[in-house]
């Protein structure tokens, strides 16, 4: 038995010479393109950083809250975004910051803001209550303490990070 030989007639050369030099020159030509349209995705984002917040001269043992502003990139829109802090120094004299997020449904709570519920994180939208440590009353909605930002003191000013669950446990009141 004779094997037939398979060849390749002029046209069908032609064919596939013609066809790889077109694929390779749009992929020359939609690289750059691809690459323009997700740089702003491929870039590191912001939210590693720590942002001075408050001289640490001015925090007292009572919980104030501090604001600050930073830039935010998400893609290929850049924006100013609040960050918001309750942050004092705790009876060692070591420095807590703590999420205003209520850890219920995230609405913001407030320090000493329910007379009924004096020296307390209150949350108004639907009456859960936290610890100045933090730490969730026990029986009110919220089922988790207050989250802790990450924090660092560089010539005497406070600088916050990303935030990190509260290392206070059960029986941490106060």
């Amino acid at each position: 038995m004779a094997e037939k030989k398979q060849q390749v007639s002029r046209r069908q050369f032609l064919n596939y010479t013609l066809t790889g030099v077109g694929g390779f020159m749009a992929a020359g030509m939609l690289a750059p393109m691809v690459r323009f349209a997700i740089d702003p995705v491929l870039q590191a984002s912001s939210s590693e950083e720590m942002h001075a917040v408050v001289d640490v001269s001015e925090l007292t043992n009572e919980p104030q809250r501090f604001d600050w502003t930073i830039e935010q990139v998400d893609a290929w829109y850049t924006s100013n975004v609040t960050h918001s802090a309750w942050v004092y120094r705790d009876e060692n004299d070591e420095i807590v910051a703590l999420s205003p997020t209520c850890k219920h449904l995230g609405c913001a709570v407030n320090w000493n803001s329910n007379p009924d519920f004096p020296e307390e994180f209150y949350c108004p939208c639907h009456g859960g209550r936290y610890y100045k440590s933090g730490l969730n009353v026990p029986d009110t909605p919220p089922n988790a303490a207050l989250d802790t930002f990450q924090m660092e003191v560089k010539e005497g000013t406070l600088y916050l990070g990303d935030t990190v669950p509260n290392p206070v446990q059960e029986g941490g009141a106060n």
